[in-house]
């Protein structure tokens, strides 16, 4: 199928195949599809300035078979499906420019099975990270994939979300074992087994992990779990620049030191935090770090990580094992896209990421500081420095249409140098629609033509989630 054939089936959609569709999945889940101009909008994109592009209906599945038949409806009448969690990505992932039926994943919120022998679960997509550790916790274990919002474990996986625990821990793509997967024609793929490693055959799971409700929708993952660390430490410390802070984070790393989180917030970003957040700390660039292991561990650890600090200027590193100041500090982390948008009342606020080898991290931040100055615009810059990876919030005044072509030059530069450096366009965000434009330049023409091969292949109707990563017609996607 060519791709002017494909953006011919998404977008000149035949209404009156729509409303059947609509019809059909009314006859079928009764009150539970939706179709009101509320519920719709909040199902397209919320949390970007890509503009709300909501779907003709919302419906909300209980169980595998809910999500197959919803499928099967859709395919007979060519209506794009699209995957809904909670709502949290940043991309544009969840929007309908095509229209369509988005599938909300709010009612499949169970555990299905704990192994704790194995250290691994199953789950239903709906079910979030906070609720799956307060699930977890009594048996000792925890899920350790925080990507900071609460968001659902299925719409982690769909996004190869991570967090700031990755350095540590890894990805999503490191600790999904298994999923079930509803694929385009309403067949149900099991993508692997129980087992911690297999050489049998394709790696569907990590096909999957990352593809954003491209090629199939998830209904069940099984994870691998963690035991609750012993003793755990956190702290902060200040140092005289971002740089003495991504020197201070290789350092750490290349030590050996076993850092479980390594967090930077730059001193615009402290600014903000401290006000939102109730804090009193030095509106400095600053490190937020974490131990976990023994409790004689977390002290040596803790003390090592303070002579690198001291000698690259840095410092004093104040620590803390009460889980109460832990909690604090970290959802103090965790709030600061908000903490952001409150430098600037009314202006949008646009996260953005990349991520590049952690030896020019350094490099990398700095230059983006100096385009920010340059081009006079409000961004604060936070960072999961342990693996390359950190995200701008972006202030903009979308009625400065100055302003605005600055903010989008901005992005460019970002991206740009973050390619040159050997990076990616996104460290954890994802695609969706605000980063397609940099798949080429990224990966290069062959590697796209594979993606879409394998889009064509799986979703040969372009009904799932079009118009988004490689779409099959990249001008009818923006």
């Amino acid at each position: 199928m060519t791709s002017a054939a494909a953006a011919k089936i998404v977008s000149k959609r035949d209404p009156k195949a729509v409303e059947a569709a609509i019809a059909l999945l009314a006859a079928a889940f009764g009150n539970r599809l939706v179709t009101s101009q509320a519920v719709r909008e909040q199902h397209g994109n919320t949390l970007t300035w890509i503009a709300n592009q909501p779907p003709d209906a919302v419906v909300f599945p209980q169980n595998t078979k809910d999500v197959q038949e919803i499928v099967r409806i859709c395919a007979t009448h060519r209506v794009p499906v699209i995957a809904f969690g909670t709502g949290t990505s940043l991309e544009g992932h969840v929007n309908a420019p095509f229209g369509g039926v988005s599938v909300d994943f709010r009612d499949m919120n169970k555990v299905l099975a704990v192994h704790a022998e194995d250290l691994d679960c199953v789950i239903e997509p709906g079910i979030t990270r906070k609720a799956l550790n307060e699930h977890l916790r009594d048996q000792g274990l925890f899920f350790p994939i925080d990507p900071g919002a609460d968001a659902s474990l299925g719409g982690m996986a769909a996004t190869r979300a991570s967090g700031t625990n990755a350095v540590r821990y890894g990805t999503m793509k490191d600790n999904v074992l298994a999923m079930k997967v509803v694929l385009a024609n309403g067949e149900l793929m099991t993508t692997s087994r129980r087992a911690k490693k297999s050489s049998s055959g394709y790696d569907l799971t990590r096909l999957m992990i990352g593809s954003e409700g491209t090629l199939g929708i998830i209904t069940e993952l099984t994870l691998k779990l963690s035991g609750i660390p012993e003793a755990i430490a956190s702290g902060v410390c200040p140092f005289p620049s971002v740089e003495a802070c991504c020197t201070a984070t290789i350092l750490t790393i290349q030590s050996g030191i076993p850092v479980a989180r390594i967090e930077l917030l730059d001193a615009l970003q402290i600014k903000a935090s401290n006000a939102y957040s109730k804090l009193t700390l030095p509106e400095v660039p600053m490190l937020f770090v974490e131990f976990h292991g023994t409790q004689a561990s977390v002290v040596e650890q803790s003390q090592r990580f303070g002579e690198i600090a001291k000698e690259l200027g840095g410092g004093p590193f104040d620590w803390a094992t009460r889980p109460e100041d832990r909690s604090r500090l970290w959802q103090a982390r965790h709030d600061a896209y908000h903490a952001g948008r409150r430098l600037r009342p009314g202006s949008q606020a646009f996260a953005t990421d990349v991520c590049v080898p952690i030896s020019r991290l350094a490099e990398c931040v700095a230059a983006t500081q100096r385009d920010i100055a340059e081009l006079k615009l409000i961004a604060p810059i936070i960072g999961h420095v342990g693996d390359g990876n950190f995200h701008l919030t972006l202030l903009v005044d979308m009625d400065d249409r100055d302003e605005v072509k600055r903010a989008n030059i901005l992005m460019e530069r970002l991206v740009e140098l973050a390619l040159a450096m050997d990076g990616t366009c996104t460290g954890e965000h994802g695609v969706g629609q605000g980063k397609m434009k940099y798949l080429l330049a990224e990966h290069g023409a062959p590697a796209l033509a594979a993606m879409a091969a394998l889009k064509r292949a799986l979703d040969p109707h372009n009904i799932m989630n079009p118009g988004k990563i490689v779409a099959l017609s990249q001008e009818s996607a923006t």
